[in-house]
């Protein structure tokens, strides 16, 4: 079924889809200056994308089967995005002098994974979202 208008929820719709093109491209940049030493650096620049192109046909055709893949993304994403955080954490605890504010300043970006898993919920509201 399409949409009849643009309501709030298909607005978020789009907006969680555009925010994923862009921190995917951000993820990207990050993990590949870094090399990909770790496998888990691959989940988010292969999830965004995705991500991106399920929100932005949802946004422009409303099906009951793209509505709950969209729904179970988004759960994927405040997982994967909390996984991410706890890996950024402990990146900045390795590197020499722990958890001074000179690692949090140059190590892995700790509000980066968080970010991820802030679009992820605000999809999850627009589907959740009652009027």
């Amino acid at each position: 079924m399409y949409w009849d208008a643009w309501p709030i929820e298909r607005i978020l719709i789009l907006f969680v889809s555009l925010a994923f093109m862009m921190i995917g491209i951000q993820v990207t940049m990050f993990h590949y200056r870094q090399n990909f030493h770790h496998k888990s650096m691959w989940l988010p620049v292969i999830s965004a994308p995705i991500f991106f192109m399920i929100g932005l046909v949802l946004t422009f055709y409303n099906v009951m089967w793209l509505n709950g893949l969209f729904q179970v993304m988004m759960w994927f994403g405040v997982i994967s995005g909390l996984i991410g955080f706890y890996f950024h954490v402990r990146g900045v605890g390795v590197r020499v002098g722990g958890w001074a504010l000179r690692n949090f300043l140059i190590g892995p970006p700790v509000t980066l994974p968080m970010m991820y898993t802030a679009i992820s919920v605000l999809g999850l509201i627009a589907v959740y979202w009652e009027a």
